[in-house]
C-alpha cells in the first residue's frame, strides 16, 4: 500500500459516498487509475465495505452501556458459544475479548434503562460461561466513529514530512 492508496482511504472514510472521479480529484489521479486502486483496495479487504452512520436516538436507542464479562470458564468450546451468542444479540454494538481481567467488554445500546435491564438479566446473564457482569452507563460520546489514521510505515501521515534529522555535534 502507497501513499495514493492511504489518500485513497483517507478520503473514503470522511466522505464514502464519493463519486470515482469526486475521489480522483481529490488524490490527484485520472478516473481509470483511480477506479483500479479504489477496485484492488476492495478486492484485497482494505475496504470491507460501505454504510451509513445512523443517529441512535432517531432509532429510539437512546441509552448506552458498557458491560464488562469475567467468564467462569474459558475452554474453547464455551468461548466459541458465548461468542456465537454475543454475535446474536442485536443490541450488542460491539464486543471486543480482552487480555487480562474482565474477558470481554460490550457496547450495548436499548431505548431506556428499562430496556437494557431486561437485556442484562434475560439475555446477558444467561449467555453461556459469564461468571460475573460489571455495567457502567455513558455518559457522552466524546469520540466517536473517528476514521483510522491512514498512516505511512513510519508512522507519520502521509501529508506530514518526515522529522528533519538531528545530527550530533
Amino acid at each position: 500500500m502507497d501513499d495514493v492508496d492511504r489518500k485513497i482511504l483517507a478520503e473514503l472514510q470522511q466522505d464514502g459516498r464519493l463519486t470515482v472521479t469526486e475521489l480522483a480529484t481529490r488524490v490527484r489521479l485520472s478516473v481509470s487509475p483511480c477506479h483500479r486502486r479504489l477496485r484492488e483496495l476492495e478486492r484485497s479487504g482494505a475496504i470491507q465495505g460501505y454504510r451509513a452512520v445512523v443517529d441512535a436516538a432517531a432509532l429510539g436507542l437512546n441509552f448506552e452501556a458498557l458491560v464488562f464479562v469475567s467468564m467462569r470458564q474459558e475452554d474453547r468450546d464455551t468461548v466459541a458459544e458465548f461468542e456465537r451468542a454475543v454475535a446474536g444479540l442485536e443490541h450488542v454494538l460491539d464486543a471486543q475479548r480482552l487480555f487480562g481481567e474482565p474477558d470481554y467488554l460490550l457496547r450495548v445500546a436499548t431505548a431506556d434503562l428499562a430496556a437494557f435491564q431486561r437485556l442484562y438479566d434475560e439475555r446477558l446473564a444467561t449467555l453461556p460461561g459469564v461468571q460475573r457482569l460489571t455495567s457502567t452507563l455513558v455518559m457522552k460520546h466524546v469520540v466517536r466513529d473517528r476514521p483510522l489514521p491512514a498512516q505511512t510505515a513510519g508512522g507519520g501521515s502521509p501529508s506530514e514530512p518526515p522529522p528533519a534529522r538531528q545530527d550530533l555535534v
